[in-house]
């Protein structure tokens, strides 16, 4: 009995001790937010690693879609692309603790799968890769392959081939003048890191209009020849952009100037998304496709992501603030079908938020929230001390420095 005791008593301290560390850093939001990425993305990759997905997946559409059979057919695609380009840098990572290190490898094993079936016209889930909407998703497959080399480099190279075949398709969809050049500009970066023959004129339309002509301000561009206060900068044009002029960076050396222009732009946008999140983790539901859910701040969690964070937001207060969007935003038991696909809403199942244009495929764009699990655990992001946000620290009294703008010559 004795014996007994004592190994209880130990594990009690054992557990204190862990619970005290989990305190003291984030591992214990990272084991979360790993939780919530497999709750959503399993289905999704799993599905199509195993040539199921269009038989398993339900599609639902907005009650208001505008072409119910072509948003049928192409959102399966829509739930593959976004699915792996939020999880792509956590594929590429290493390392971590055992049973992270497990998932990951059964991850990377069925998104090489996926790929495949995906770009084989004789797999029951090869997608559709042709028309409008498919360029939209095709250069989230694009962005995948560029934020995880480990990926690219472990495909057959008959898959590569067909990879390479598919993304030439979309090629023959001229996008809308707005957000759409950058799904354009996205895809040619993939052929450009991998040396594969990119477009040197769609790159460039997509740098200049927004660089020189749609800039507008304080952090934000519009979409187009017209500003719209929604979440557009940060689910696409700023991490598109940004990944775009990297790439040309890293392999011509050219856009200098544009990148550090884009990095001053992107942190002060951060500033901004950053006190956008509420004390309780929730936001302003404005502008269109609310229904993304956490994907509407892509571009927080990417400046993270990629060390680029204003010395105005500590990673760890960062963290902080994601972690209570990506639970206020999954908490509602409607959140998931009985069968763990995600629902039409923001908080739950709320079809009437939804526009036009989206299908249950379109939910999953809000797997790009997780794209900072591409750092390692010893990264300050998860290793530091919890900190409170912006907002939290207003609302509980706490004294903080005003806002400003950016003013940019």
């Amino acid at each position: 009995m004795k014996k007994i005791l004592f190994l209880l008593c130990a594990m009690l301290v054992v557990s204190n001790i862990w619970a005290q560390k989990n305190i003291t850093n984030g591992l214990g939001d990272r084991k979360l937010w790993l939780t919530y990425m497999d709750k959503i993305a399993r289905p999704v990759i799993l599905n199509l690693a195993e040539d199921k997905l269009k038989q398993n997946m339900p599609v639902s559409l907005s009650d208001r879609i505008d072409n119910k059979e072509g948003r049928s057919k192409v959102a399966y695609l829509e739930a593959f692309g976004r699915t792996l380009s939020g999880i792509a840098p956590w594929l590429n990572l290493e390392g971590g603790d055992a049973g992270e290190i497990k998932l990951r490898n059964q991850y990377r094993a069925w998104a090489l799968k996926a790929i495949a079936n995906a770009v084989n016209p004789q797999a029951k889930d090869y997608l559709q890769w042709n028309g409008g909407q498919p360029l939209v998703d095709a250069s989230y497959v694009a962005f995948a392959l560029v934020r995880s080399p480990w990926l690219w480099e472990h495909l057959d190279d008959s898959v590569k081939k067909q990879v390479v075949d598919a993304m030439k398709i979309t090629r023959n969809t001229v996008p809308v003048y707005s957000n759409w050049i950058l799904f354009s500009g996205m895809i040619e970066a993939f052929f450009c890191k991998y040396d594969l023959g990119d477009d040197p004129l769609r790159t460039e339309f997509g740098i200049r209009e927004f660089m020189q002509h749609w800039y507008v301000g304080d952090g934000m561009f519009s979409d187009g020849m017209t500003f719209h206060l929604d979440y557009y900068n940060s689910i696409v044009i700023q991490p598109n952009l940004n990944a775009m002029l990297q790439v040309q960076g890293e392999k011509k050396k050219n856009y200098q100037h544009e990148q550090e222009r884009a990095k001053t732009i992107g942190q002060r946008y951060a500033e901004i998304l950053e006190r956008l999140i509420n004390a309780d983790g929730s936001y302003p539901a404005t502008g269109r496709s609310i229904v993304y859910r956490a994907g509407v701040f892509h571009h927080l969690a990417n400046m993270a992501y990629i060390k680029q964070l204003p010395a105005s937001l500590p990673p760890a207060q960062v963290r902080c603030a994601l972690t209570a969007v990506i639970k206020k935003t999954l908490e509602s038991q409607a959140t998931f079908t009985a069968d763990g696909w995600l629902n039409i809403g923001l908080y739950g199942k709320q079809p009437g938020l939804a526009d036009f244009y989206i299908t249950t495929g379109s939910l999953y764009i809000c797997s790009n929230v997780f794209v900072p699990l591409g750092l390692p655990e010893t990264d300050e992001f998860w290793s530091a001390p919890p900190l409170k946000w912006t907002e939290a620290k207003i609302w509980s009294g706490e004294d903080v420095k005003a806002d400003h703008a950016l003013d940019m010559k």
